[in-house]
């Protein structure tokens, strides 16, 4: 035990002093925070944003590494773009076509109707008497067969309608040739008119097709823009919570509020609908 004692005892003056001094150094940290506790706060703050700030040569290569993969992107929404570009002005062509075939319908059917109705008018006058010879009755089926050949052959009644015409099928062919071309008339204009409606549905599906399109185009068009010119992004915050307690909180300075850009849109195709061209 004394050689125990011997050994420990010296050392106790020189730890005692070890450990005041440390004691003293903490109580005048403490005493500093308590009289200035907003300098020491900056300066933590300071510290940790240095710290968690990556270097200079870190921002840059990954500055390198966004620009190149940025560049990437905005070619490829580019070429998509300019390939969307090239299916909304086919489908303008193709809508402009079907608008062309509908008008067409529309005024061969007003042609009919007015054939129509002016048949209608001489229909309703007195038919002349003719002699009710086999002669008479072989001429007016020669006459009808002769005006359905060439209707047929304007595209106005269809083969089928045709071949019930030749062959007597809802037909008959000892009416009088008024009667006949106004019946022949009247099957013309119900063709022309179903035309029409189908021409039309056509024009309609062809516009929509369109509106599509160009629709998908811009919304190319604006992506590629905004792989060009992106905005700038906001800074993240970083709060440090000070010794005082959540009301020391400190929180760094936000970045920039994003940019609004603005693109006039380029004019829309003539016509009815609206279709970018």
């Amino acid at each position: 035990m004394q050689t125990v004692f011997s050994t420990v005892l010296p050392d106790v003056p020189a730890a005692a002093v070890i450990w005041l001094a440390l004691l003293a150094v903490a109580a005048t940290v403490v005493a500093a925070l308590i009289v200035r506790p907003s300098r020491f706060r900056s300066e933590l703050v300071d510290r940790i944003s240095d710290a968690a700030r990556p270097s200079s040569i870190d921002q840059a290569e990954r500055a390198r590494v966004q620009d190149q993969e940025r560049d990437r992107y905005a070619d490829e929404v580019a070429v998509a773009a300019a390939r969307a570009a090239a299916t909304a002005e086919r489908s303008r062509t193709e809508w402009l076509t079907a608008q062309e075939e509908a008008e067409a319908a529309w005024q061969a059917y007003q042609a009919a109707e007015d054939d129509v109705r002016r048949l209608a008018a001489a229909a309703a006058l007195p038919l002349p008497r003719t002699a009710r010879t086999p002669a008479e009755y072989a001429d007016r089926e020669r006459w009808l067969h002769r005006a359905a050949m060439d209707a047929q052959w304007r595209n106005e009644i269809t083969v089928r309608q045709l071949s019930d015409i030749l062959g007597g099928n809802g037909w008959d062919p000892s009416r009088h040739p008024v009667e006949q071309e106004l019946l022949l008339r009247r099957l013309v204009r119900d063709n022309l008119a179903a035309r029409h409606r189908a021409a039309t549905q056509r024009e309609q599906a062809a516009w929509q097709a369109a509106e599509r399109a160009a629709a998908a185009a811009q919304s190319l068009r604006d992506e590629a823009f905004a792989a060009l010119h992106p905005a700038p992004e906001p800074q993240a915050e970083l709060s440090i919570v000070g010794f005082a307690g959540p009301e020391s909180t400190r929180e760094l300075p936000t970045g920039s509020a994003a940019v609004d850009i603005t693109r006039e849109l380029t004019p829309v195709a003539r016509g009815r609908a609206a279709v970018a061209a």
